[in-house]
């Protein structure tokens, strides 16, 4: 079966053979491997071997076995580097410097000077506002 491919995709290529990379896992649906500019050494990137760019993009069929990929790779880019646990993440567009779905995990240590997410946090000014949100939210779902 001939998977989808985007001609521009860096990880298309790596997919294809065409773009070396350094592999840690690869099943039939997903392949793992090194990020080339790492939060920290052991950093992953895992993504489908077919080309879809978003986490909204990927065929249902699809989602267990790309999150069952991503658990044994947090699995054992702990074990294998050592670490005290993973920060799993994954960029839909925004900040997404490749566009093709790519979910990372980043070997984390205690006091290893990551603070939460990437970004600032903030809070809602009131349960009013955050009802609202949540309520916009709900009616998309629906």
């Amino acid at each position: 079966m001939a998977l989808s491919r985007a001609p521009d995709c860096l990880f298309c290529s790596i997919v294809a053979g065409d773009t070396a990379a350094h592999v840690v896992t690869s099943d039939e649906a997903t392949l793992a491997f090194l990020d080339v500019r790492p939060v920290f050494p052991g950093h992953v990137l895992l993504v489908p071997r077919a080309h879809h760019e978003t986490l909204a993009d990927l065929p249902p069929d699809l989602v267990g076995p790309v999150f069952t990929a991503v658990q044994h790779v947090a699995q054992a880019v702990e074990a294998g580097m050592e670490a005290h646990g993973t920060f799993v993440a994954m960029n839909n567009r925004v900040s997404q410097s490749v566009a093709h779905l790519h979910v990372h995990v980043v070997p984390r240590r205690r006091k290893d000077g990551l603070r939460g997410f990437f970004w600032p946090r903030q809070r809602y000014a009131d349960d009013e506002e955050m009802e609202s949100v949540a309520a916009r939210i709900r009616a998309a779902a629906s």
